[in-house]
Parts: structure tokens; sequence; C-alpha cells
């Protein structure tokens, strides 16, 4: 099992992203050969996919049950060749995780793992819809020992309260980014933080052809950020931002 320090969570990422190959190679029963062209191949054939069968009005359905296992492999080839990046991701977690986490589209599980191994986090709920990317990091957690502490789902009610909810590489995905934002609002409590990022662009080479890039949703979006939440600063030249929930007199 991996030592709950920050020095550690860091130095075991950038090393080996919390085992991510091996829990790759094993999980799928795939030879390093195989993996590594399921690795190298992963975007492309996800960019393929998506130009082939995505449209927003079926999104849902599309990240649950059209994407499969090349979604794992897309993402796992991000995260092992985007350690540095990802590793100050991964320091904005250690400073402001803490209590109650939901990680929601976790995907591949990295910032659910990260946040588990810190010790001011008392429980994880990684919450994503594809039942693959479900049943990937179950197994990823039982392996580093964290099976306790990390809970998957598959939704959230809005009865839930968490102290820290992470959302990486998801708001581009959504019809109403918005929307989500305002969910988020409800889930926090009132002392919680949010960290966050989005990438609202298609590519140079519509490689993303399943990312949201309408103006007007992207300015509703940034717009509902200002009126809801308060930007906490942290020092990582990266994407992700951090906020805590703004609560107005009434």
């Amino acid at each position: 099992m991996l030592s709950f320090s920050k020095p550690s969570i860091l130095q075991s990422y950038q090393q080996d992203a919390f085992h991510l190959k091996q829990h790759l190679q094993d999980y799928f029963n795939l030879d390093r050969t195989t993996l590594e062209a399921q690795l190298k191949s992963g975007q492309q054939l996800l960019a393929e996919l998506g130009h082939r069968d995505f449209d927003w009005e079926n999104a849902t359905l599309f990240y649950r049950e059209k994407v499969g296992e090349m979604y794992l492999f897309e993402l796992g080839a991000w995260h092992l060749s985007s350690q540095d990046y990802i590793g100050d991701t991964l320091r904005i977690i250690g400073d402001h995780a803490q209590g109650d986490v939901l990680d929601f589209g976790g995907g591949i599980g990295t910032h659910a793992i990260a946040a588990a191994l810190s010790p001011e986090v008392e429980r994880v709920i990684y919450c994503d819809i594809n039942p693959i990317n479900q049943a990937f990091v179950s197994y990823r957690v039982e392996q580093l020992g964290l099976s306790d502490k990390v809970k998957i789902r598959s939704e959230i009610s809005l009865e839930n309260q968490f102290d820290t909810i992470l959302c990486f590489d998801v708001l581009e995905h959504l019809p109403d980014p918005s929307q989500q934002l305002l969910t988020f609002h409800k889930l926090m409590r009132d002392e919680a933080k949010i960290i966050l990022n989005w990438y609202f662009f298609k590519g140079e080479n519509q490689e993303f052809p399943f990312h949201l890039d309408d103006p007007e949703k992207i300015e509703l979006f940034l717009r509902t950020i200002q009126r809801h939440f308060l930007e906490v600063f942290h020092p990582y030249l990266i994407t992700a931002r951090c906020y805590r929930k703004l609560i107005l007199p009434n």
C-alpha cells in the first residue's frame, strides 16, 4: 500500500502514475506490446468514433455505452505522457482536499486515488457513468489497498454533501456545463472547495469532436462561475482552478 504523505503521493504518481500501466496490463490481460499499441492508438480511435457516432442529444449514451475500453487507453496515454502537468494538479488536491470528496467524472481514477491518499480526506466518492471505467477503478483501488476509503458510484443524489469536489476534463463533454456548476453548488457544504478545469475547444484538427465550443454556452458557464463561486489562488501554471462556494447574504 502507498504511504499517506504528500511527497510520497507525488513521487508515486511521477514514477508510474500509481501503477497505471501494470493495472491496465493485468486487468485486461494484455502483453506489454499490445498494451503499448493500445495506448498509442487510443486518442486517434476515440476521435474517429466521435466523428462517426457522437451527437449532443445522445452524449450520455455515447460516454456510458459507446466509448468502451478505448476511452481508458486514451486517458491512460494522457496520464502517462503528462505526469508533470498532472502532478501539479495533484498538488492542488493535496493542498485543498479534505473531508468527504466527490470525484465527478473520475475517468481512470488518478484524482480519486490521490485524494484517498491525502491524510485530510476521510472518504472519496468516485462517480462515473461508464461501467467499464467504474470496474477498472474498483480494481485499481483494491490493488492499492484503498477500497475502504474509495466508493464507486454511477450517480450522486442531491441529498449528499461534500467538503471537496473534483471535476477534471469533464465539463467540456457536457451539453449544459452551467447547470452542472449549479448542481455542484448544491452539493457543497458552506466551507467546501471545488477544483476543476475545462477545455471548450475541439482542437486544431478537430481531434476532440465531442468537446463543447458553443460561444453562448461558454459565456453562460463563465458568468455562472462568477455568480456562485470565489476563486482561491494557487501558484501552479496549469488549467485547473480552485474555488470556494460563494454564499451571498439574504
